[in-house]
């Protein structure tokens, strides 16, 4: 019986990972719109549900760019994906199920914003985690961009 529930957990944990999406990326200058699921948050989204603030920030695109990729590489069990001028994809894998969530960046230096978006690829609620996530980028960027 061990053995079963042990190949069900490798099976189970495995399959949490999810393949990435095809709704992620650029459109006409904008990120992706979230999925009417609750575990997804954008700067972008006009739903009271999925939106959160951009990150903003002061200076060059490229001193910006160069802070959030220090801070995304910072954090634990995070890879960067793609990394161009103006965009950025990141994985980030939770500590025990394995889950892969998605977050993109998109540099705006007309604005001085950075949107985001950060989606969970499996599964209906996050409990919070993707918005718990992009509030602690938020500070870390901040924090890095005081001391710059």
């Amino acid at each position: 019986m061990s053995k079963y529930c042990l190949l069900y957990l490798v099976v189970i944990m495995v399959g949490c990972s999810g393949e990435r999406s095809s709704l992620i990326g650029v459109t006409v200058d904008k990120l992706r719109l979230c999925p009417d699921s609750p575990n997804c948050v954008s700067s972008q989204s006009g739903d009271p549900r999925h939106a959160i603030a951009p990150i903003r920030y002061e200076g060059t695109v490229e001193k910006a760019r160069e802070l959030l990729i220090e801070v995304v590489s910072r954090m634990k069990r995070s890879r960067i994906v793609i990394s161009e001028m103006l965009y950025l994809h990141a994985e980030f894998t939770s500590a025990i199920f394995r889950f892969v969530d998605d977050v993109e960046f998109l540099l705006d230096d007309e604005k001085k914003l950075i949107h985001v978006r950060s989606a969970s690829r499996v599964g209906n609620s996050d409990f919070g985690v993707n918005r718990k996530r992009v509030e602690e980028i938020r500070t870390r960027f901040d924090a890095l961009m005081k001391e710059s």
